[in-house]
């Protein structure tokens, strides 16, 4: 395009299915790779562009202009720049398939198109890429994070003592124990990791969207803290063996402590308290240091911390086979058949706080104790996982790099055991802590340097993954408080690595974490258990977006998995398995209360789902039992009058609802009708449904919202009626306000659509309840007092007695009594037909008092001035109606004719109804004037009756009665006698 000129291209005819849209073709540039965005714009608002330098081809024509006008605007249109030909014009989406239908699959915050409105432009811009950040592959991005994650001081400075104390047998044990866990761990953690894109936040982030953002926060916060503390921990052994090996660097005195009870009596120092928390903050502050200049420094660094470390092994293992001839000393045999048989067995015993053997000792050990002392050498398997955001293909990096680490490590540990445990006696495993060191050749030097350097590189690492664990959770907006963590992609995070960096400083700073230490073991192996149980359940609900692309699974492995992790936590101490339970469980229920989580398509919204499916098979389509009825009101809320723009239902219309579940069991559907033809206004009834059921969550009503857009009220109702649930799921009540207004304003259609809605209840053998005086119905904090009674004429399956009961489980209504009105024909059957209801309702379980009250009385009550006035209007006003419509019948020759439908009227039989209604009417007002509520009998509109008619006789049923149930049953038992 020269000039910034724009030629428009929007013919409704051609395109059908993008009406009202203009789309701008994508132009192909040889030298220029473009991101493509789109971006929907009113027309006219060309202010609301990006205003960066985007080349930009906007294409209109005008639906009047001749085609030959059309195909020279398209021609002259490709002669201004070299056009692809769409071979998928016919679609309409030619460009928006390979934007929309990809990019917005691997990416959460580019919104798909829905139905578009009339007006709406969708401008293709092409752009300079941003620039992205550079990823680290599977060696240097998992593999070495977890080995030196997993390479710790546990190996150098505890290990031989573990197996001097436990024996080579049962040290084999405890390692394949400890790497059974982690090995299962890390198989679930290939299955999930391999099925799909992964963002930032490693465990947290699948353990999220496994099991829900409530427990993937709680677990991610836990394994947070778990990581930051286990930073300082690292940071801590570290100096100490610095300290340790060049005694002179320190600053304050060391403290001594002498070894008795032993073969070899040798002198254990350790470093002062003070040179540990000066030394540790030091290292602290460098290696955060590092850690703000991002992963291509902690990338070049890396290297530097493991490479000494795999030579200090190697030196170790040189020295095993070489020390004996070498280097003689006390209690070092070399490779020994008889030292393997010696230290064969286990020799648990009293130690000291140094681990040394006391009788005096105080603490006892045993294999559940080394359990929790060995433990941490396993652990650091999420190392890679941490820095999922930082990878270039998660789906392959974390399965090998992970599962390479964890082999690779336990068999060192295995062949260790066997080395160790024939290289020395037991009292020089058990009483030289650096044995490592003392066997290594040609000097010890080298194993406190690989020493040092793997707990730093561990450091390193745990510093590395905890700030991008915090700030993956930041972004996901869960918990407000959380906010100040957040970073763009592409970013690091340096305010969330500052928070850790606190922590870690404050943990040095104790200088004495034996007390915080098991608590960061116990954090680990939560971690691991939800990471198993995501994976059981995945596997288990099996569901067809579970695909993963690592084949070797199974929910069996993971359930071993998980249960192993348990086991561990408790065999460590069960009370700090209480303690970090406890917490996670803190955070769980605060992210659930203050926690803002949306769906995630969480594994238990697929078991719930599945769940229902089950159930609603199970349940069938037969009749439901009396016993198991519940009511499943649907609720209709569109008012016969007008309320606020910002509430969608009546607000009492939703108190109803929840008086007529027992303890807020069972399941309402409110729905709507919006006029209009379905595909002008989809796009409304999506956001009306959002609106609706937003505000059915601010009610507190366990429901769900339901549009429906139809070319009137009574179409639309009469679908819904006829569609709406499954199985025996569908809706059985249908609850709606009395349209008191209907005269009063004037509005001549809602008699044709009431009684249109009741007939179609009627014939699809739905009950039905009417609510007058809808505005004075309590909420739950306005207590009731007086009675609930029930005007029980027909027989309707006991509806009505069930909701009287309903209603006596409420707050509101909890202190009301419930009386019960039969009618009968003659005084002699009186006392028979209360004696039967009495035994009716004993058998039912209820408590009311019962009241009959004959015909005879009924005809000699009085009648009231003003309802007299009432039935004298209503009586003018069907004569006048009736006269209406037999003079349009005369002119138009035409039998009479209401509602668009011929009718035969009786005038005696008019009179009759208005008659009874009246009556009925002045027996609620005396006997019920002192009543909470009243519920009476829904008469069924009469056939070839007008609907005007039926209207004056229920509003001669409802006058001065300010709070009234209309019901109807179903021909369905809803109560039963039997147990």
């Amino acid at each position: 395009m020269e000039g910034g000129e724009e030629i428009e291209i929007a013919e409704e005819n051609e395109f059908p299915s993008v009406i009202g849209r203009k789309y701008s073709p994508v132009v192909a540039h040889d030298n220029d790779s473009a991101v493509i965005e789109m971006s929907s714009v009113r027309p006219g608002s060309s202010s609301s562009l990006p205003n960066h330098d985007l080349k930009k081809v906007k294409v209109g024509v005008h639906p009047n202009m001749a085609s030959e006008e059309r195909d020279e605007s398209l021609s002259n249109h490709s002669s201004n720049g070299p056009q692809r030909e769409s071979k998928l014009e016919l679609f309409g989406f030619d460009s928006l398939v390979n934007i929309l239908g990809l990019k917005s699959m691997t990416g959460d915050q580019i919104p798909a198109p829905s139905s578009p409105r009339d007006g709406e432009d969708i401008t293709l811009t092409l752009e300079q890429p941003k620039p992205t950040a550079d990823k680290s592959g599977t060696l240097m991005g998992v593999f070495m994070p977890c080995l030196q994650n997993i390479l710790g001081i546990i190996y150098y400075i505890r290990f031989s003592w573990i197996v001097g104390m436990a024996g080579i047998g049962e040290s084999l044990l405890l390692v394949v124990f400890c790497g059974s866990c982690t090995f299962l761990t890390t198989i679930s953690l290939s299955a999930i990791a391999s099925n799909g894109a992964m963002k930032g936040g490693g465990p947290y982030y699948l353990i999220g969207r496994a099991l829900g953002p409530e427990v993937g926060v709680s677990i991610g916060l836990c394994f947070f803290l778990g990581n930051a503390i286990a930073g300082a921990m690292y940071v801590l052994g570290a100096v100490e063996t610095f300290l340790n090996a060049v005694p002179s660097a320190g600053i304050f005195r060391e403290t001594i402590t002498r070894v008795n009870g032993t073969n070899i009596a040798e002198p254990i120092t350790s470093p002062s308290l003070h040179d540990l928390q000066i030394y540790g903050i030091v290292v602290s502050i460098l290696l955060c240091f590092v850690v703000f200049g991002g992963v291509k420094m902690i990338n070049r660094v890396a290297p530097a911390f493991l490479v000494p470390v795999l030579f200090s092994l190697l030196c170790i293992f040189v020295g095993i086979f070489s020390v004996r001839h070498d280097r003689p000393a006390a209690g070092i045999t070399g490779l020994s058949l008889e030292s393997f048989k010696n230290n064969w067995g286990s020799a648990y015993q009293m130690t000291n706080n140094a681990g040394i053997p006391d009788p005096n000792g105080n603490i006892y050990w045993n294999f559940n104790a080394l359990v929790g002392l060995f433990f941490p050498a396993v652990t650091g398997i999420m190392a890679g996982s941490n820095r999922s955001a930082s990878l270039k293909d998660t789906q392959r990096a974390i399965p090998v790099g992970t599962l390479a680490a964890t082999l690779t490590t336990t068999s060192l540990y295995l062949v260790s055991v066997l080395l160790f445990g024939a290289v020395a006696t037991r009292d020089k495993l058990l009483t030289d802590r650096l044995l490592s060191a003392t066997v290594a050749w040609p000097f010890p030097a080298i194993v406190y340097v690989g020493i040092i350097l793997s707990t730093l590189g561990a450091a390193l690492q745990s510093l590395t993954g905890a700030p991008r664990l915090l700030a993956a959770i930041a972004n996901d907006e869960i918990l407000p408080v959380l906010n100040y963590f957040k970073v763009a992609d592409g970013h690091e995070p340096h305010v969330a690595t500052l928070f850790t960096a606190i922590i870690c400083i404050g943990c040095v700073v104790i200088g004495n974490l034996d007390l915080v230490s098991p608590t960061t073991t116990m954090f680990y192996l939560v971690c691991y258990a939800g990471v198993n149980l995501s994976c059981f359940l995945l596997d288990l609900l099996d569901a067809p977006s579970w695909r993963p692309r690592w084949k070797f699974h199974h929910w069996s492995l993971s359930l071993v998995g998980a249960l192993l992790c348990i086991v561990t936590m408790f065999l460590i101490s069960w009370a700090f398995t209480i303690v970090s339970l406890a917490l996670a469980s803190l955070i769980y229920y605060y992210v659930s209360i203050k926690g803002k989580a949306g769906d995630w398509g969480d594994g238990f919204k697929s078991a719930y789902f599945q769940l229902a499916l089950r159930s609603l098979r199970s349940l069938g389509a037969n009749q439901v039992h009396p016993k198991n009825w519940y009511p499943i009101p649907l609720v209709f809320c569109r008012p016969w009058g007008k309320l606020p723009e910002n509430v969608p239902c009546h607000p009492k219309l939703a108190d109803f609802a929840n008086c007529m579940k027992k303890k807020g069991r069972g399941m309402s559907i409110f729905v709507s009708i919006i006029d209009g033809d379905y595909h002008e206004r989809a796009e409304d009834a999506k956001d009306a449904c959002k609106e609706l059921s937003t505000y059915i969550d601010y009610k507190q009503c366990e429901g769900v919202a339901e549009i429906v857009v139809a070319p009137s009220m009574s179409e639309g109702f009469r679908g819904i009626v006829q569609t709406m649930g499954l199985g025996n799921l569908k809706p059985n009540i249908i609850v709606m306000r009395y349209p008191e207004i209907w005269r009063r304003e004037n509005l001549t259609d809602i008699p044709a659509t009431f009684v249109g809605i009741i007939n179609d209840c009627i014939v699809a053998n739905k009950a039905v309840v009417i609510v007058k005086g809808l505005d004075e119905w309590p909420n739950e904090y306005q207590r009731q007092y007086g009675t609930i009674d029930l005007y029980w004429i027909v027989r309707d399956g006991g509806l009505m007695l069930l909701l009287s009961q309903l209603l006596l489980t409420k707050d509101s209504f909890e202190g009301c009594k419930i009386q019960v009105f039969c009618i009968a024909e003659e005084d002699s059957d009186a006392e028979g037909l209360k004696a039967d209801v009495k035994k009716f309702l004993y058998d039912l379980r209820m408590q009311a008092e019962v009241i009959v009250i004959s015909m005879k009385s009924w005809e000699a009550e009085g009648e009231q001035q003003e309802s007299v006035e009432a039935f004298s209007a209503a009586r003018r006003r069907v004569a006048s109606y009736l006269e209406e419509m037999k003079e349009q019948a005369q002119r138009d020759r035409t039998p009479l004719m209401a509602d668009g439908k011929p009718v035969f009227v009786e005038e005696q039989q008019v009179e009759k109804f208005l008659y009874t209604t009246l009556k009925l009417n002045l027996m609620v007002q005396k006997y019920s004037r002192m009543a909470a509520v009243v519920l009476v009998s829904l008469p069924p509109p009469p056939l070839n009756h007008p609907a005007t008619f039926y209207m004056e006789y229920m509003d001669l049923l409802v006058e001065n009665i300010p709070r009234l149930l209309i019901v109807r049953g179903y021909h369905k038992d809803v109560v039963t006698l039997f147990t």
